[in-house]
């Protein structure tokens, strides 16, 4: 009887100890963020300056999960956002105010100090039909939509990261694909969106022989893929209730889809192409400050700054051409960091 209560004393001991051990142990998993709801309304009465009654409202979501052990670490983003406006008038009183998918995830291992042979991948797009609201009864024009655009990268290259908090990533070998994907069903219902949607996203090429008159056909397709070279960097710092969360992307192709226009004479006047080549950098810069008070609510600034090579926008006369994008949301809601 002595043996047994003995020996179940040692194996009772000897559980204990690796429990403590268990719990003096840092887990090497890591998760922080934010998510919440912001809202705003407005109302007027007898309000000589004009405008309408409206409520806004943006769910949001900006998520870091971070695995480190040893010479291992894999760090995934996941950034979602989705707005709606309500404006009391007759046409176009709900409106989509935002509308964002953003994921990446890379997975390094760390051959010196703070620097790390990595494999990165992420996905960019949308949830839902973006419109141009133009105020009438008619449908609105449809502008952009899930798939349409994407953009896909997978990319090898070395990571820096002297901390937890800031890190930089260059990739010599990076690929990336742009989708202006429709459906055969959204372009019955909209003749000609594909073709529209193909040629806003850059997806289309030159055509190698040129017609009787000198000029040169575009070919149109869902998606194009390119190779070239990438850099990223990410800032993600919290201090007791305030976090900033920022990162930037750039890419610039190795390819040129280039043609040599020349004039009457057969002299060489320069080339026609869709302005992607070497040296041209796609840009995307995001960055978010949250600060969490009274346990459940949450002010928020989320910015978001966009420059695509060969993906133009009209103005307001009508004239296309490449254009910085910019998006600042200022919000006060119910949100919770972590």
């Amino acid at each position: 009887m002595k043996k047994i209560f003995l020996t179940c004393l040692t194996v009772l001991f000897s559980c204990s100890l690796l429990a403590q051990e268990a719990e003096t142990t840092p887990s090497p998993w890591s998760c922080n963020g934010v998510v919440g709801l912001n809202a705003s309304a407005t109302g007027l009465v007898n309000w000589a300056a004009g405008g309408n009654n409206n409520v806004n409202g943006v769910a949001f979501g900006k998520v870091r999960l971070l695995y480190s052990d040893k010479n291992l670490s894999w760090e995934t983003n996941l950034n979602l956002e989705y707005g709606l406006s309500y404006i009391d008038q007759k046409n176009d009183a709900f409106q989509k105010s935002s509308d964002v998918i953003d994921f990446n995830t890379k997975l390094g291992w760390q051959f010196h100090k703070a620097w790390y042979l990595t494999a990165s991948a992420g996905f960019k797009s949308q949830f839902a039909f973006g419109k141009a609201y133009d105020g009438t009864d008619a449908p609105d024009p449809i502008i952009s939509k899930f798939l349409s655009p994407s953009y896909t990268d997978i990319s090898v290259g070395l990571d820096w990261k002297p901390n937890s908090i800031f890190s930089l990533y260059l990739s010599p070998v990076a690929g990336k694909i742009t989708t202006a994907y429709v459906g055969d069903a959204v372009e019955n219902a909209n003749p000609g969106l594909r073709q529209q949607m193909q040629e806003k996203y850059a997806t289309w090429v030159y055509s190698k022989e040129a017609n009787a008159d000198g000029t040169y056909d575009k070919i149109y397709r869902n998606c194009k893929a390119e190779l070239g070279l990438s850099f990223k960097g990410g800032i993600n710092y919290a201090y007791k209730d305030l976090k900033i969360i920022t990162t930037i992307g750039l890419f610039t192709p190795y390819t040129w889809d280039k043609i040599e226009m020349k004039d009457a004479n057969g002299e060489f006047i320069g080339y026609r192409d869709n302005n992607r080549r070497f040296g041209n950098f796609d840009v995307d810069w995001d960055a978010a400050i949250s600060y969490q008070f009274l346990k459940c609510l949450n002010v928020t600034l989320s910015t978001s700054l966009k420059y695509y090579n060969g993906v133009k926008i009209a103005d307001k006369e009508g004239i296309s051409a490449e254009r910085v994008q910019f998006k600042g949301i200022l919000g006060l809601g119910v949100g919770y960091s972590f």
